[in-house]
């Protein structure tokens, strides 16, 4: 069976445990502040999450959620999206040649949010890079790549925010930071893991690939406060 804590309630894993000292709760639900990421959680599905998305919930602002959602909730909308296909590795990737892979840090967070701006804007905020380690590939003084960890616990690691720059595609840098990270967090004894909507065959395709495979997929949602 699989760890049922990272990998089927993702956002709630990683807010009681590697993002607990950032996560706002009220009752049985939690959420990182909005300028880290727009994601939310129930821990049952059974709950009646109406206060809590009252008290953690701005009026007219939307959240989103993984694996889990709460049964009843007044004053606000829940979405359901199609399931994600969450993939897992459990053995080292293929090395990847290529450019030097920098670690990136405050220092570097004007170009991060210019690159997920162009090619991955739908939930990087100013902080996201706050909730894990970021790689980097530059080239000509330009951010060419990136790749982060998001959620997770202390056995699992999401890998996400895997993006190039248009102008860079083509030169196998996602795979390189994938390969990367991957065998970094292995290394470590922690199993990484993603999301993929199954409409991005091409992303899909390239982590079957190299070497992911696939879990049971997952539901994910949008709620949205009424304003």
């Amino acid at each position: 069976m699989r760890d049922s804590d990272p990998l089927d309630n993702p956002i709630h894993a990683a807010l009681s445990t590697l993002h607990r000292d950032i996560a706002l709760r009220a009752g049985g639900a939690a959420r990182y502040p909005a300028e880290v990421a727009p994601f939310f959680a129930v821990e049952d599905p059974a709950a009646d999450a109406t206060d809590a998305v009252a008290a953690l919930v701005a009026p007219g602002e939307s959240v989103y959620l993984l694996g889990v959602a709460p049964a009843t909730v007044r004053g606000a909308r829940l979405h359901a999206y199609d399931k994600l296909s969450q993939m897992v590795c459990d053995a080292p990737l293929a090395d990847v040649d290529g450019p030097q892979v920098q670690p990136l840090d405050a220092a570097h967070r004007d170009d991060v949010l210019a690159l997920t701006a162009l090619v991955y804007p739908h939930y990087f905020r100013p902080r996201t890079m706050d909730m894990g380690r970021y790689f980097g590939i530059y080239e000509n003084g330009r951010l060419a790549a990136m790749i982060g960890e998001r959620l997770g616990s202390h056995t699992a690691r999401e890998i996400s925010a895997v993006c190039t720059h248009p102008d860079f595609n083509g030169r196998g840098y996602a795979r390189r930071l994938m390969a990367f990270l991957t065998n970094d967090l292995l290394a470590r004894n922690v199993r990484p893991f993603l999301h993929v909507s199954h409409e991005n065959a091409r992303a899909k395709t390239m982590y079957e690939r190299i070497g992911f495979h696939a879990a049971p997929d997952i539901g994910f949602w949008s709620l949205r406060r009424d304003g």
